[in-house]
């Protein structure tokens, strides 16, 4: 009989949508489902969870729905226990910095959903406590494992491009104010003493995605507003919208490429996927999303005539071929989960991703304050209504 190794994880913020749909139900519980997760000595990894948030109630429901039985409002006795290994975070942003901090003081490892702060000096205090402390931490990074952005990174890795010029990214949906339908995203959403904002919620993730796919990100211009500046809570009570819903971001990169991306939570969808990303290179081009990726090669680019004076006869959209998918794709927050337990478990300390000891890109609350420092020049920028540069941090 295969032997099962358990790891014990303590998981706070499993109440909210995204701890408990992604986190929860399919990264760990699938990974039990699944018998545990095989390490390369031939055993099984087996999470042992541990459900922590301020509500008994919510808690106590989820872990009958779910067949576990540990569950607690303490999260300093949690955290006590010698049986944890790993603390998670995906509560709301303003609790967070002081949660991982107190899970770093008890020496668990460090695994979290991002902003990892509301502020640069919070994010860069949690990496050089854990790095201080010994032990090993990541962020979390889904969109690298999105179908879509896996086939991109598939092109650039096999030079599809050429020399890569622009990339241009459009996210966004109409989210609801609340009166007459329900919001699909929390109120604190949009309060920014709560930690809200599109900013600091959608530039870590284009931080990430920039660095990981194409360059580092050198300098930022934005600009950023609050189209929707009154709301309506989860219990019908409006509110004043103090956090931006939209922001409009310029990214230069190394070696001269530029990004543009556009974030909004008041846009309503016109385009295939509710994020998508457009390449343009020397050799090709390529519009990846969620899951889909589309090219045209320079081969097989057509010959557009401006001409307003009589109506189009070809659909552009037709002239582009699908990447095929070549491979199976899993969750992308189990896919990563199951690299972080494999590094804090297996006797190695790196693992790819995770770790860069040359202070490159990574995985690592490192990665998480460069996001949080980008989120914080591009709203400096939208402010002082000019073009900031981004310095390195000093670990």
């Amino acid at each position: 009989m295969t032997a099962r190794v358990p790891i014990g994880i303590v998981m706070n913020g499993v109440t909210g949508r995204m701890g408990y749909r992604q986190h929860l139900v399919r990264s760990l519980l699938a990974i039990r489902e699944a018998g545990g997760l095989p390490l390369r000595d031939g055993s099984l990894l087996w999470p042992e969870l541990v459900l922590v948030g301020r509500n008994e109630a919510k808690l106590r429901d989820i872990a009958d729905r779910h067949g576990l039985t540990e569950i607690s409002t303490d999260l300093d006795a949690a955290l006590g226990r010698h049986d944890v290994q790993i603390y998670f975070d995906a509560q709301v942003t303003s609790e967070r910095e002081k949660a991982i901090g107190t899970a770093i003081a008890a020496g668990k490892h460090i695994y979290t959903e991002k902003p990892t702060a509301t502020t640069l000096h919070g994010a860069v205090e949690l990496a050089r406590a854990a790095d201080a402390a010994g032990v090993k931490h990541g962020v979390v990074q889904d969109k690298l494992f999105l179908p879509g952005l896996r086939k991109l990174a598939r092109l650039i890795e096999g030079g599809f491009f050429g020399r890569i010029l622009s990339v241009r990214g459009e996210f966004g949906y109409w989210v609801f104010e609340g009166d007459w339908q329900p919001a699909q995203r929390p109120s604190w959403n949009y309060r920014a003493s709560d930690g809200g904002g599109i900013t600091v919620d959608m530039f870590p993730h284009w931080h990430y995605v920039l660095e990981q796919l194409f360059a580092p990100v050198r300098a930022v211009t934005a600009h950023v507003t609050t189209g929707i500046p009154r709301r309506w809570d989860e219990d019908g009570r409006p509110y004043e919208a103090t956090a931006d819903d939209s922001a409009y971001g310029i990214f230069e990169l190394d070696g001269g490429v530029v990004a543009q991306i556009n974030s909004s939570w008041a846009v309503r969808v016109h385009r295939d996927e509710l994020v998508e990303f457009q390449v343009d290179g020397t050799e090709g081009s390529a519009v990846a999303g969620l899951r889909g990726c589309k090219v045209q090669h320079r081969s097989l680019t057509p010959k557009p005539v401006w001409n307003p004076d009589l109506p189009l006869t070809e659909s552009f959209r037709d002239q582009w071929q699908q990447v095929p998918d070549n491979e199976e794709f899993d969750n992308g927050f189990k896919a990563q989960w199951e690299m972080f337990l494999r590094y804090v478990a297996e006797p190695t300390p790196q693992a790819p991703g995770f770790s860069a000891p040359s202070g490159g890109p990574g995985w690592d609350l490192w990665a998480g304050a460069r996001g949080v420092q980008l989120a914080e020049l591009g709203l400096r920028s939208a402010r002082e209504g000019r073009r900031i540069e981004v310095p390195e941090l000093d670990r």
